[in-house]
């Protein structure tokens, strides 16, 4: 729920980004879009049943808890899927409908096999934090060749990266459990720190570039996003602190998610109140 409620939010910022408005028509595309996530978060239980079944935070899931039985998580995923399609082809355009079944594409077909290959796939795996904002975007009428829905997308792109990193990290002994390849066995925990640290960092200044291509007006905003992205960068420091265990990386998993939701609040705020 928290990573399709996130994919909702960005898709609906999108929205807002492009028209300065929320309307009726905003609750088809949020609802096709939920039901797209949903059926895609289903398919990868689907798919990554085995792996869950040998990782402590996973093996409470349905599937390999035995609620439920993969054939039915199927089926459930392919109706979520199509409902969604439909709700999309029926009250927006094209565009938005191939925008969402991409990043469903590219979420289940390319990260999540490649995950299983290297502990690098986050990198392309990144572009899915991009396109939900585009998919709002598109439904309201935007160009995706605007610079200001460049910079959104550019934005998650660099956020998604730190975040996935993170979250890895965290859970890493599951994962290794599980047989994906990590990147504890390839850096070591001072270098995952500092590596981890410059991607916070370009975070923050991606954020901070987004009042340069014209999408906030309002001072206090401005001011809002550059206390956000400081505060961000001072907690980022804790990385650069020497710990044996992986403290700071939960930490700074859940700060940098807090930035990116003020970002898309306040820049949300700006656009509706202009």
């Amino acid at each position: 729920m928290k990573i399709t409620s996130f994919v909702t939010i960005t898709t609906a910022f999108g929205y807002i980004a492009a028209s300065g408005k929320i309307d009726l028509m905003i609750l088809p595309v949020l609802f096709g879009v939920l039901l797209l996530a949903f059926g895609s978060a289903a398919l990868n239980h689907y798919q990554e049943k085995d792996f869950d079944s040998k990782m402590d935070r996973t093996k409470g899931r349905p599937i390999p808890s035995g609620r439920i039985s993969p054939e039915n998580v199927l089926k459930i995923s392919l109706i979520l899927i199509l409902s969604g399609s439909v709700i999309l082809i029926l009250w927006t355009n094209l565009l938005t409908l191939g925008f969402g079944l991409l990043n469903l594409i590219w979420y289940n077909f390319i990260y999540t096999l490649l995950k299983r290959k290297t502990p690098f796939a986050i990198v392309p795996g990144s572009l899915v934090g991009t396109i939900p904002p585009a998919i709002g975007w598109a439904a309201a009428g935007g160009s995706l060749l605007d610079p200001q829905i460049i910079i959104i997308a550019f934005f998650f792109f660099i956020w998604q990266i730190p975040h996935f990193w993170l979250l890895l990290l965290v859970m890493d002994k599951d994962y290794q459990q599980a047989g994906f390849p990590t990147l504890t066995q390839i850096f070591n925990h001072a270098q995952l720190s500092r590596i981890t640290f410059i991607w916070i960092i370009s975070t923050v200044v991606t954020g901070l570039m987004i009042p340069l291509f014209g999408m906030v007006t309002e001072l206090w905003i401005n001011l809002g996003l550059f206390v956000s992205g400081a505060l961000l960068t001072w907690k980022a420091f804790g990385l650069l602190v020497e710990k044996k265990d992986f403290s700071a990386f939960r930490l700074n998993f859940r700060y940098i998610n807090y930035f990116a939701l003020f970002v898309v609040f306040l820049v949300s705020i700006d656009k509706l109140i202009l």
